[in-house]
């Protein structure tokens, strides 16, 4: 049983909650798993205070209102607290966040222009440069999660058809490439990978340089080495490329079910906070550019 199925059965059984608190507060957790996994890559129980309170803005970046943000407040607490008592965790990640500093906050985009230049970063004249490439240029022709990065097994690409299969949760989607995405891929798959390889049996895509799998940690790094080195101000994480595919998507004429289609989003809801993104991109522009603004 996992754990907001456990804690369902403790407000039922033990704190004797009505049907409605029982339904609104796993609600409340179910959303707030699916935020983690879709925005910070991350599970419930490895949350940070700064996770919460970034899903409440999140939150009201899609028009919930102060009540139910408030109500979250009420539900991730006594969820986390009740993850304390039965000895899983050892802090609450939500102790001291309050509604009060709640504001409206939208992921951070890269314009085409700071793509480009931070994925010419990797210089393709070594072995990490050619993978470095290929690992960046496939992020944000898909979009994928950075788990679901290092997760690819080479079982996962299917290049001649320009497609890869990516898997999470249990659920599995394809993703079309682009052809420079293609041809990184291929370089590095071809010419780099059989060279970093410790073990030839190893089947991830991405190694590090030891030849072991990419680790989430050593993702990391290369994308803080990548931002410092084209020299752009905004705070560039491994999700920023994702949120820039789908934005970028959007203002080419995408439409949002394929894009939720593409980012693995179970509800269209968490999609559209993209579209917010755009409009509000938009009357910046507005802003800046109309004579009489």
């Amino acid at each position: 049983m996992d754990d907001i199925a456990r804690y369902g059965q403790y407000l039922t059984e033990e704190k004797h909650s009505s049907q409605n608190t029982v339904s609104s507060y796993l609600r409340d957790i179910t959303q707030f798993s699916e935020y983690l996994n879709n925005y910070q890559d991350c599970v419930l129980r490895d949350a940070t205070g700064d996770m919460v309170h970034s899903y409440m803005n999140w939150m009201m970046g899609h028009g919930k209102s102060a009540a139910s943000v408030t109500r979250f407040l009420a539900s991730v607490k006594s969820f986390y607290n009740f993850l304390i008592a039965a000895g899983d965790l050892k802090e609450n990640p939500a102790k001291g966040v309050t509604a009060a500093k709640v504001e409206r906050k939208y992921p951070e985009i890269l314009t085409g222009k700071e793509v480009e230049l931070f994925l010419e970063q990797p210089q393709c004249v070594d072995a990490k440069g050619f993978r470095d490439h290929a690992m960046l240029e496939l992020l944000y022709a898909t979009g994928i999660r950075v788990s679901e990065l290092i997760s690819l097994d080479m079982m996962d690409l299917n290049l001649a058809a320009g497609v890869i299969r990516c898997r999470n949760r249990g659920k599995e989607r394809v993703i079309p490439l682009y052809q420079t995405a293609v041809k990184a891929l291929q370089d590095y798959v071809r010419n780099i990978r059989p060279q970093l390889l410790a073990d030839s049996g190893e089947a991830a895509v991405f190694v590090n340089m030891g030849g072991e799998r990419m680790s989430r940690q050593g993702f990391w790094k290369i994308i803080k080495h990548y931002q410092e080195k084209a020299g752009i101000q905004k705070e560039i994480t491994p999700h920023t490329l994702r949120h820039s595919f789908a934005v970028h998507l959007l203002e080419n004429g995408a439409d949002l079910r394929s894009i939720q289609e593409m980012l693995g989003h179970a509800d269209i809801s968490s999609t559209q906070i993209y579209t917010q993104v755009v409009k509000r991109q938009l009357k910046d522009v507005y802003q800046k550019a109309h004579p009489r603004a």
